[in-house]
């Protein structure tokens, strides 16, 4: 059967919240309720930055590491654990059990919950990101929808390998391993499990699976040009 170990997807090395990962376990484990175990256990509920007007702190389990920016307009509900130098825009929506490295970046009008995001990951524009992991360095284009539920509410699953890979979980959006970047408009249905420094083109929709490192994920989009004087002559 496919490995889907995280060691194939994201480098942990290092990293203060790698022991959210067990190696010998499919890397979507470490969502769902080892999340929330890991978040709930959590006990240095300390803000080390600037706090402005107009910024909505719902809870009291929320960790915002030194020299983070939160601007105003942004809505943070605990538990949250938000690195070092991390930037929340106006408008960023940041939605119970996050869990954030480093330099990140959740944009404005941007939703995160239930999710992981590794060093210097980016969700800069508009984005939705549910019950994911975002790798190093991962940078979604402007409304890149990691959809994190099915339409008939059952467990995700996708096939790999000619099996059907069972996840147990019945939310689950997308891992994105390091590197990875998603084009304008990008739609990751559940159990989408991108390969390390692969990209998608914008307006790419992609369905449950693995998908290879270092690829990309091309659509092709056929247009015609109809001049507006023959329309008119009609």
């Amino acid at each position: 059967m496919t490995s889907f170990a995280t060691h194939h997807f994201i480098d942990i090395d290092g990293w203060e919240h790698r022991s959210l990962f067990f190696e010998d376990e499919p890397i979507w484990s470490a969502l769902g309720e080892r999340l929330k175990e890991y978040t709930s256990c959590w006990t240095d509920w300390s803000i080390h930055a600037d706090i402005p007007e107009g910024t909505h702190i719902l809870g009291d389990r929320i960790y915002i590491g030194p020299r983070c920016r939160i601007e105003p307009g942004a809505v943070i509900i605990g538990p949250a654990i938000l690195g070092p130098d991390t930037l929340i825009r106006t408008g960023a929506y940041v939605r119970e059990h996050v869990v954030t490295g480093a330099s990140c970046i959740i944009g404005a009008h941007s939703e995160v919950k239930g999710s992981i995001m590794l060093p210097n990951s980016r969700a800069p524009h508009q984005a939705y990101v549910g019950d994911s992991i975002l790798g190093k360095d991962v940078n979604l284009g402007a409304g890149t929808i990691c959809s994190n539920v099915k339409n008939v509410g059952s467990e995700v699953t996708f096939r790999a390998g000619g099996e059907v890979v069972h996840t147990g979980l019945r939310k689950f959006g997308a891992v994105l391993g390091d590197g990875c970047k998603t084009g304008c408009n990008t739609v990751l249905n559940p159990g989408v499990l991108m390969g390390p420094e692969s990209i998608t083109y914008p307006n790419a929709t992609l369905r449950g699976g693995l998908y290879p490192p270092r690829t990309i994920v091309k659509v092709r989009q056929q247009q015609t040009l109809i001049e507006l004087d023959r329309l008119e002559r009609r």
